[in-house]
């Protein structure tokens, strides 16, 4: 099976090259919730592209965004073993050839049917660079969001937004580990030259042993029953708090419905629920929270998974004796 990339010559161009990929696609469960898996293939032969309104200049599609990255990925990681992105998508914007204009919903033809995607997510493994954690195998992971309702696209065209990380996902669960150093939470580019660049940097810069090493010491750190009951009470007095104390505080990642979720499988998860005293390493705590954010929306997603690091990083280093922190301590 061979992909489809883009190669941005002198001239700031696009050229096609095809690079070869394996069979096996990246695993689509890095998120769930409100989101409809998808294949590259189908985005670009039956989704229309938006343009800007006022002079009519094309976005730069879904699947450019995905090929680009793939593209430099397969140069920056030249050798290595790589999957083909698994994409999620939501929020459809449908409309309807002008030979339609008029006919009842319900009696359109699927020719006369248009589609494309508010909002987009994908990721594609890296498995031939992996560790293990805990019992739990880390392959590295590459991928990106893009959200229209970022643009105007009632305006000329202007700078376009992305989002992009590289990190590892856990294979027990598919969960994305993703830190700061991983993570471009508002890029804005107008071409995909620009947008090849940003990526170049953000994965050649990627310093993999340096991200792990943020999560080695989590297994050996336990926090106990009364102490996990604390947090989540105090996440409930957080989610209602006025703006103003909220910012003396660090920052929670997770909704209501979320916390509700830790909970649940802070009892009945297979792999990340507690030990028999109640007690549950950190390591686990911060599965349960990205677990619970893959309920996220697309837009948000990525950023609320950075936090649910910096959260439990904070927790850790509280329970360490050099630092404090609201929610432990």
């Amino acid at each position: 099976m061979k992909m489809e990339l883009i190669r941005v010559n002198n001239n700031q161009q696009i050229e096609a090259e095809e690079v070869p990929f394996i069979q096996e696609t990246s695993s689509a469960h890095f998120m769930t919730a409100n989101t409809n898996v998808i294949s590259l293939e189908e985005l670009k032969k039956e989704h229309t592209i938006p343009v800007f309104a006022k002079d009519n200049e094309s976005t730069i599609s879904h699947q450019e965004f995905i090929e680009t990255v793939s593209y430099v990925a397969d140069h920056v990681f030249k050798g290595e073993v790589i999957l083909r992105p698994a994409v999620r998508v939501s929020h459809p914007i449908k409309g309807r050839i002008p030979s339609a204009v008029g006919k009842p919903a319900k009696e359109l033809l699927e020719h006369e049917k248009t589609l494309y995607y508010e909002r987009m997510a994908f990721a594609m493994e890296i498995p031939s660079i992996t560790d293990s954690l805990a019992g739990n195998s880390l392959n590295l992971t590459i991928g990106g969001v893009r959200a229209y309702n970022l643009e105007n696209l009632y305006s000329r065209k202007n700078e376009e937004h992305f989002k992009l990380f590289i990190g590892f996902q856990n294979r027990v669960c598919t969960n994305l580990c993703i830190s700061t150093d991983g993570f471009k939470s508002d890029v804005k580019v107008r071409s995909l030259a620009e947008l090849a660049k940003v990526v170049y940097d953000l994965l050649g810069e990627f310093n993999a042993y340096k991200e792990l090493d943020k999560y080695k010491n989590l297994p050996d750190t336990a926090i106990t029953e009364t102490q996990f009951a604390q947090i989540i009470g105090r996440a409930r007095l957080y989610q209602n708090m006025p703006l103003k104390d909220k910012k003396e505080l660090p920052s929670f990642p997770l909704s209501d419905s979320q916390v509700n979720l830790v909970v649940k499988d802070y009892y009945s998860d297979d792999s990340f629920s507690r030990d028999e005293s109640g007690s549950i390493n950190l390591w686990k705590l911060y599965n349960l929270f990205t677990d619970a954010n893959k309920m996220s929306y697309i837009d948000n997603f990525l950023d609320r998974n950075v936090e649910c690091q910096q959260f439990i990083s904070g927790i850790h280093l509280a329970m360490a004796g050099t630092g404090g922190h609201w929610f432990i301590n």
